[in-house]
């Protein structure tokens, strides 16, 4: 389910990054961090009660923080940080999964099961030294 990310919500922090980036590396801004309010997000209570139940352990009072450094220009960062929220967000507020309802194995299941036990315990038998 789709739910739209205010621009409030959101906000940006630049600093160098430690990976490619040749000569500019040391002068250009390219690590993103991006850090989302879930209480600035506008969503209904339900929906932000599913999404912290989900994320807990990744909020810190109450905001998610993601880290892009991946790429060389801030551009591409940017828009892999964006991309990776949306996919958590989806992941985090999707709804849950229907239960699961408990069933038995059938009857022909259970002696099949147990005709494979009694061959393969026979086969065994079989291979030790004969008794006389």
């Amino acid at each position: 389910m789709r739910w739209e990310i205010p621009d409030a919500a959101l906000s940006w922090r630049f600093s160098r990054s430690s990976g490619p980036g040749g000569q500019g590396v040391n002068t250009t801004d390219s690590r993103v961090e991006l850090t989302f309010d879930l209480a600035q997000s506008g969503w209904p209570e339900w929906l932000r009660h599913r999404a912290s139940q989900r994320l807990g352990s990744r909020l810190v009072d109450g905001r998610l923080t993601l880290v892009s450094q991946e790429e060389r220009s801030q551009l591409r960062n940017r828009e892999a940080a964006r991309a990776r929220l949306g996919a958590l967000l989806d992941d985090a507020t999707a709804p849950p999964a229907p239960a699961r309802r408990p069933t038995r194995p059938s009857r022909g299941a259970v002696e099949r099961r147990i005709t494979a036990k009694k061959q393969r315990g026979e086969t065994k038998r079989l291979r030790s030294r004969p008794t006389d």
